[in-house]
């Protein structure tokens, strides 16, 4: 499989629904995006929309076939592909006329492409002939976007049999996405998230679509989203002794992203770009070394040469310079936007009352809440419609929700069978369980809020879907829950499609009036708070475990900061003195707030 390279950003996966039909919008146009495949109910009901829209034949998966979560998977990507392509010949067959999709693709294009070169050399050749000659070029080297695929690797439930037995491990949620994905007919990637499943990845190792033929070629490739450079090393050598090679490293930002937020121990994205940026080649070596030894051992073709190993990054990028700089500096291969496109419903699918709030949200309006059933952090948007059903369930005296998805479920507290910590069946027991032990009031209340907390994601991330589509069922409440990242608060608006790619390429401002400071420089906030909170959080109870944590975080924000000290000349041109001196104040007013808030217990 060639990358695509038309582009140099991607569109990552957004919720559950956000993205779910993202390739169905922007691959004709060579842009690349991610859709998650954690809920198998919303990709068939997904499947039946676009079957009736494109007039193609359908046949309904119940729930009651035989491995119906994979064959729901399967059959989505699959009309999803079809589409895509028969989407691109129509584009191929328009002129290049102003406002048709044809000329959007090729102004869509980075300025210094090759294809948008030729373009614009068509464009003003006077010589007709030659003219016509280009511009069949032209057409032929389009080519579409990567339907790419989400597993979240930590959903992974077991499923159960009509009379109650566990089903067969390769039943479970994730295995059963992957067989999905590896039996379909797209040539593209899954990407792994949320750290490593030792059986999902053995599982890997049963399809050959996952391994290289003798020129190095892949059916599908596999990318795992990594917050540090050891995460990638880790991952990334457990999969080259099965065999299977990691095509791309996408280095996400701890907490500057969307959705749940796996803060590092304050390692913060330049240290750990440079670190991939100074061992990537050696690891490529190592990883590749250990990949021949297997697939030698597998008895399969090895390829003469390793193959490509690309390094993105993305969380809280929001201007082109930098996107160019982290292109250009580390030489990452292509950049993520996922938030802003949260706003580009040519992009994304969100419903009209959300997109509003979007559109006016403010920073006071994002924060990093207690809602995951998971106990993850989750970035979200205040007074969302599933925050509201929320509260208005523990007001009536019937907190929590009912759980039918079950794709969150984790706590084994009071079953054998695990329980969503969202769920109305596990908030009763936990909140009759705390009311019995002795509590002060202050630390009942606590514990109680921290519970009643929990939203219902399943149906929170996937029901914009059902709103803008009217899919599945009629209700009399759809809550919305969304995960915008904390870049939001500097995008303010409904921008179109070719707007936010204009604005990725430095061709059109979508930022709004808000001092946006450096992305480097958010980040590094974000985590100075975050430390501030843990620290205040365990500072009357604290552990010699607890000390040591917070002051390798410590450690590691100062050491951050150093860096970027000494990044500045190098990060903004002799012209842009006044951006350097205003990035270094507000270095120094972290450095200042890191050392006032010093731990001074410290143990070895």
């Amino acid at each position: 499989m060639a990358f695509n390279t038309l582009h140099s950003f991607h569109i990552p996966v957004m919720g559950l629904a956000f993205s779910i039909d993202s390739p169905l919008k922007v691959a004709r146009y060579g842009i690349s995006s991610v859709l998650s495949l954690a809920d198998d109910q919303l990709l068939e009901e997904m499947r039946l929309y676009y079957a009736s829209l494109y007039q193609k034949p359908y046949v309904h998966i119940s729930e009651k076939q035989e491995d119906y979560r994979a064959k729901r998977v399967t059959a989505y990507l699959n009309l999803v592909d079809e589409l895509v392509q028969e989407q691109l010949e129509k584009v191929r067959q328009e002129e290049f006329a102003p406002g048709t999709q044809l000329t959007k693709y090729f102004e869509m294009l980075p300025d210094a492409s090759a294809l948008r070169i030729l373009y614009q050399q068509m464009l003003s050749t006077q010589d007709e002939p030659y003219k016509l000659f280009l511009q069949e070029q032209l057409r032929e080297a389009t080519q579409p976007g990567s339907i790419d695929v989400n597993i979240m690797t930590k959903l992974d439930k077991t499923n159960y049999a009509a009379d109650g037995s566990p089903l067969p491990t390769e039943y479970s949620d994730a295995l059963a996405a992957l067989r999905g994905f590896a039996h379909s007919t797209v040539r593209s990637s899954i990407v792994f998230s949320a750290g490593m499943n030792p059986r999902l990845y053995s599982y890997l190792e049963q399809f050959p679509c996952f391994l290289p033929n003798a020129q190095g070629e892949f059916e599908k490739t596999v990318i795992i989203k990594v917050s540090d450079y050891r995460s990638a090393a880790v991952q990334g050598k457990i999969l080259a002794k099965k065999g299977i090679w990691v095509s791309e490293f996408r280095v996400e930002s701890g907490l500057n992203c969307g959705g749940h937020a796996f803060a590092t121990d304050g390692l913060l994205m330049g240290p750990i770009l440079e670190e991939f940026k100074v061992n990537r080649p050696a690891l490529k070596a190592e990883l590749w070394a250990m990949c021949q030894q297997a697939l030698t051992a597998k008895g399969l073709d090895v390829p003469a040469n390793a193959p490509t190993q690309r390094l993105t990054v993305q969380g809280g990028i929001g201007t082109a310079e930098e996107h160019a700089f982290l292109m250009e500096h580390y030489g990452c291969d292509a950049t993520g936007w996922g938030t802003p496109f949260l706003l580009v419903p040519e992009a994304s699918t969100v419903d009209a009352d959300t997109l509003t709030q979007l559109s006016k949200a403010k920073a006071e309006d994002l924060y990093l809440s207690p809602i995951s059933p998971l106990g993850v952090p989750f970035n979200a948007l205040r007074g969302t419609t599933s925050e509201q059903l929320t509260h208005a369930r523990i007001e009536k005296g019937k907190p929590g929700s009912p759980c039918v998805k079950k794709h969150l479920v984790s706590n084994c507290e009071f079953t054998q069978e695990p329980l969503c910590t969202a769920s109305r069946k596990f908030q009763r027991r936990k909140l009759e369980q705390l009311q019995q032990q002795d509590l002060s009031p202050e630390v009942l209340k606590a514990e109680e809020s921290k519970l009643l907390a929990k939203e219902c994601l399943c149906e929170g991330l996937a029901n914009t879907a059902s709103l803008v589509y009217n899919l599945g069922k009629k209700a009399l409440s759809k809550p919305v829950a969304i995960c915008p990242g904390p870049n939001l608060a500097f995008f303010s608006g409904i921008f179109k499609l070719q707007e936010m790619v204009d604005h990725i390429y430095g061709r059109f401002n979508a930022l709004n009036q808000t001092y946006r400071p450096h992305v480097f420089i958010n980040e590094l906030k974000l985590y100075v708070d975050y430390w501030k909170n843990k620290k205040a959080e365990q500072l009357d109870t604290l552990t010699d475990k607890q000390a040591k944590y917070l002051n390798t975080f410590w450690q590691n924000l100062q050491s951050g900061i150093s860096y970027y000290k000494e990044l500045l000349p190098t990060l903004f041109s002799k012209e842009e003195l006044e951006k350097k001196y205003i990035m270094l104040e507000e270095l120094l007013e972290a450095e200042d707030q890191l050392l006032n808030a010093a731990l001074v217990r410290v143990k070895a």
